[in-house]
């Protein structure tokens, strides 16, 4: 078949984006990182730090250390009457054999908590995915308007911003896990209510799916965070968010390829001709979902030990309970009395909004790109191309994350964080072309990847554990603030990348401040 497209012979290569070859470009960059973050990358290439701590362990195999009933190390060596240089020596020996268990019994430790974290948040994750889609398509199909639908996705923003500012204190007083299990059941009646062409029942789904959608984004996190205290694996915190990150990406992908084959699986329609129950069509991603949902739940209940926000001088035992208003007063005192925290939570919503507004105006930006490119021609984007690189971006800029670690603090890190995407949305507010667009996009989307575990690391140092999950709802009414108003406006996607811009720019600078403080303190 002949290589021109009819209609497109004006066009060099250069004008047509070619997103199959940015995607696996993307891809290749991806497995290149992945690899230099990974163990066999330090098992293939050891540097000088594996190297000294393998001569370690070699000098250490000599005597062998036996634990005697103390728990310390001691050695079969019979020659104790020799100098006192000798037993420098041994008590040395002893103490680099006792970090180096201590080390491995914390790294197994570490690996047994994050399967078990990972299996019951890349679940509920994957019903998020699933889900967020088919939404509007659903609402469409049943023919609601689209100022009927725009109040639908308000009250669900809404509920969030509301609902979820309590629901984080009851979270930290009644058990974090007792919460995940709640989500599952809340979020499982959201998609229930999504089989109703029933604008009342419709709206009551939105509102638990935003109080749902406040749990997702603040119980696992603080779940994690202290189980990673209470195993004594607090320095691990960071690997935890970059491989949850990972993760979520790799889910991302998975979702959109299952929701896409649910959805097509059979025909939409009413159970009976004068029904307002449905079947079929777009219902099929929120039937998947519920099953996702429903194994979330019942895995968390199964391998998930639980945990509750302490104080530091609770000693151990819950903390007094107090209602929910109380909860909230407390969280809110706590981060308008902290300048760190109350950082956090500002830095967060700037990131958290732009990254919103991003999700709404990417298609409208690139459509309208590739339509004056292309003319009569434009027969649509590939979407799913272009989300699967957004997601093999994230997967990236959570691997990049991990290697940073190595040498950076995640306060340093989060300063290049914000930079970065600012100079992304920069670049795609100037850009005239939709290939240099969608390249800034994808550096943005690397951004977000590094993003996620920068800012779960330095709030789970940052944020008092007694408050956790009703401090990380608190962060997210500003957010909600920010996402309610990009849908209530009508902004250009130009405008709104700006926005977005000039939001990180600020984000930027306080992230400088805010490093200043915490590494001078």
């Amino acid at each position: 078949p002949p290589l021109a497209t009819p209609g497109l012979e004006h066009l060099t290569p250069i004008d047509m984006t070619d997103y199959n070859l940015i995607f696996g470009a993307v891809l290749l960059f991806n497995i290149a990182v992945t690899f230099r973050a990974s163990s066999y990358y330090r098992k293939y290439f050891p540097s000088e730090e594996d190297n000294t701590s393998e001569d370690v362990q070699d000098d250490s195999e000599e005597p062998t250390p036996l634990l005697g009933e103390s728990g310390e190390a001691t050695t079969n060596n019979s020659n104790k009457e020799g100098g006192g240089g000798d037993d420098d020596v041994e008590k040395g020996q002893s103490k680099k054999i006792n970090s180096a268990a201590s080390d491995t019994a914390a790294t197994i430790r570490h690996s047994q908590l994050l399967r078990k974290y990972l299996v019951v948040y890349l679940l509920a994750a994957l019903s998020d995915w699933l889900q967020g889609p088919y939404v509007y398509a659903l609402y469409d199909a049943y023919g609601y308007s689209q100022h009927d639908i725009a109040v639908l996705f308000v009250a669900g923003f809404g509920s969030s911003m509301v609902f979820g500012s309590f629901v984080g204190g009851m979270a930290d007083q009644c058990g974090r896990r007792k919460f995940v299990i709640l989500f599952s059941v809340i979020y499982a009646l959201s998609c229930m209510t999504k089989h109703f062409k029933n604008f009342q029942i419709l709206m009551i789904g939105r509102l638990l799916g935003g109080v749902a959608t406040s749990l997702l984004f603040s119980v696992f996190e603080a779940w994690l965070i202290g189980a990673h205290a209470n195993a004594g694996v607090m320095s691990h915190l960071g690997k935890s968010f970059s491989m949850a990150q990972y993760g979520n990406s790799i889910v991302a992908i998975i979702a959109g390829q299952i929701a896409n084959r649910a959805a097509n699986y059979a025909e939409f329609k009413p159970t009976s001709e004068d029904s307002g129950f449905y079947t079929g069509g777009y219902l099929g991603p929120f039937d998947v979902s519920l099953v996702a949902l429903v194994a979330c739940g019942l895995l968390g209940a199964t391998l998930w030990e639980e945990n509750y926000g302490k104080s530091e001088d609770d000693d151990g035992e819950k903390a007094t309970k107090s209602s929910a208003s109380g909860a909230l007063k407390n969280a809110f005192t706590a981060t308008i009395r902290s300048p760190d925290i109350l950082s956090c939570g500002i830095i967060s919503s700037l990131f958290e909004g732009s990254m919103y507004i991003f999700v709404f105006m990417w298609t409208p930006a690139l459509t309208t790109l590739a339509k004056e490119e292309m003319g009569d021609s434009f027969e649509g984007l590939p979407f799913g191309i272009i989300f699967s690189t957004f997601m093999v971006c994230c997967m990236a800029g959570s691997s990049i994350f991990s290697i940073a670690m190595e040498k950076l603090k995640p306060e340093q890190l989060a300063v290049t964080v914000f930079g970065v995407a600012a100079l992304a949305f920069a670049m795609v507010v100037f850009s005239t072309n939709a290939t240099s667009t969608f390249l800034a996009m994808n550096l943005f989307e690397v951004c977000v990847g590094m993003y996620f575990p920068s800012m779960g690391t330095m709030k789970g140092m940052i944020v008092p554990e007694d408050k956790r999950a009703a401090i990380y709802n608190l962060f997210r009414i500003p957010l909600n603030f920010i996402v309610l108003f990009s849908l209530l406006t009508d902004l250009s996607p130009k405008t709104s990348f700006t926005l977005c811009g000039t939001m990180m720019v600020i984000a930027t600078f306080l992230q400088i401040k805010l490093r200043s403080r915490r590494l001078n303190a």
